[in-house]
């Protein structure tokens, strides 16, 4: 087949990301036409500030603010949505494939709480529906889970997924920061938005380990399924516990498969220190993948940013062109394995880290052990090193053995009526 001169592209939003994408596309025509075998042409901008045309040196033409000049327009064949949220870009994508529009999309909200019903879409009008962006930023996650690892039964998904919390949990650890210090730093230098709670809590990463187990396990896991925590009671003596016993504390994305049950949560772990991903610091990303044939593989890069996230979607959009020249159709595909059960967080189970203050006193250990004991949790080690004499308490540190995250919950309540202890301060989960 004939390779056309040209490929319409439609852009839908023209924010960080969106202006990077603009300007890759005119900076580097030439590159960009080599690749894809033909001149990738912005023909529509869909952006509510039409007063960037100048800024960016687009010609005012192309700007327009009403979504139907967009998708209705007959030289336009690739969309590529970067508005980002669920609505409208649910409904934009959605209209733009029912158009017989290829689509590209960096938007982990909508690919993740609406995976099955766009690919459906995609596969009934034979367009192609690309979302390389949503996941990773420049890292290239979601072809080789499709392409490249095929062949492999996935068994286990490791991520550092969210650049902003990384950023904010290295600055604790490496300068005894506290956590609002931190994250102001984070803001400041642009790694955190002003309303920083998706990132914080775990939502973002949440949204990104379900599109990535849905691909992985072949079968839809949505962010409801995922079982999220964030980093914000994280204080600076965790960050020196932890040192002390040989860990580094990261936000942890973990997806496994076992059996007919998938396991999917977002939360702060303790990770051995000379592990891969205890050395992933700042507004980095890393996905450690256990495969049955590949065994592990670990993935590394800037999970965020104009231009790595610029990178996966040009890269979608060559793909796609690749395909038109060629002639060939290249719907996603559905999740093909059985429905599966996703296991709720109160059936996993890890080691802990718990830290209270209770007491100074005689006999206050030996009366959390038999509560301990009596949820068949088995103490590891235990740390004391801080007391208070003005209010006659002790902070100590526990470490357990494995045990059931049911078990823990339950004993953590049982311990908070103990008179002896004064307050839970915190516990996290130990991965090895």
């Amino acid at each position: 087949m004939v390779a056309r001169g040209s490929i319409g592209i439609g852009l839908m939003g023209l924010g960080v990301i969106g202006g990077g994408v603009a300007r890759v596309l005119r900076e580097k025509p030439d590159s960009l036409a080599r690749e894809a075998g033909s001149q990738l042409v912005l023909k529509k901008i869909l952006e509510k500030d039409t007063a960037k045309h100048g800024s960016m040196g687009i010609e005012r033409h192309t700007f327009t603010t009403r979504f139907e000049e967009l998708v209705s327009h007959p030289e336009i064949d690739v969309v590529v949505e970067l508005i980002g949220g669920e609505y409208p870009a649910f409904e934009y994508i959605r209209e733009a494939l029912t158009r017989g529009k290829h689509v590209v999309t960096a938007n982990k909200e909508v690919m993740s709480k609406h995976w099955n019903e766009l690919v459906s879409v995609a596969q009934e009008y034979q367009v192609s529906l690309r979302c390389e962006a949503s996941v990773g930023g420049g890292i290239p996650l979601i072809a080789p889970f499709q392409e490249d690892l095929v062949a492999n039964d996935i068994s286990a998904i490791y991520g550092i997924l969210n650049g902003t919390t990384n950023y904010i949990l290295t600055r604790m650890a490496k300068e005894g920061l506290d956590f609002s210090i931190a994250l102001k730093k984070a803001q400041e230098l642009g790694y955190a938005e002003a309303d920083p709670s998706k990132d914080i809590e775990g939502v973002d990463a949440a949204y990104k380990l379900a599109i990535l187990a849905t691909i992985a396990f072949g079968t839809e896991v949505r962010p409801e399924d995922v079982y999220h925590e964030g980093i914000s009671r994280l204080e600076r003596r965790d960050f020196r516990y932890a040192g002390e016993l040989g860990y580094a504390i990261k936000l942890l994305a973990i997806a496994k498969l076992s059996g007919d049950s998938i396991e999917a949560r977002v939360h702060p772990v303790f990770i051995p220190e000379d592990s891969l991903l205890a050395k992933v610091d700042g507004v980095y990303n890393a996905i450690h993948v256990e495969g049955d044939l590949v065994g592990r593989v670990v993935f590394y890069g800037e999970g965020a940013g104009p231009r790595a996230t610029s990178s996966a979607v040009i890269s979608d959009i060559i793909k796609i062109v690749q395909d038109i020249n060629r002639g060939v159709s290249s719907p996603p595909k559905l999740p093909f394995a059985a429905e599966r059960n996703v296991r709720p967080v109160s059936e996993i189970e890890s080691r802990y880290y718990m830290r209270m203050n209770v007491a100074d006193r005689a006999g206050v250990l030996a009366q959390i052990s038999k509560i301990l004991g009596d949820n068949a949790i088995s103490i590891s080690s235990v740390i004391q090193k801080e007391s208070n004499a003005t209010q006659q308490t002790a902070e100590i540190v526990i470490m357990t053995h494995p045990a059931r995250e049911e078990a823990v919950q339950k004993a953590l309540k049982e311990l908070e009526q103990l008179p002896v202890v004064k307050d839970i301060s915190n516990f996290v989960r130990v991965e090895a």
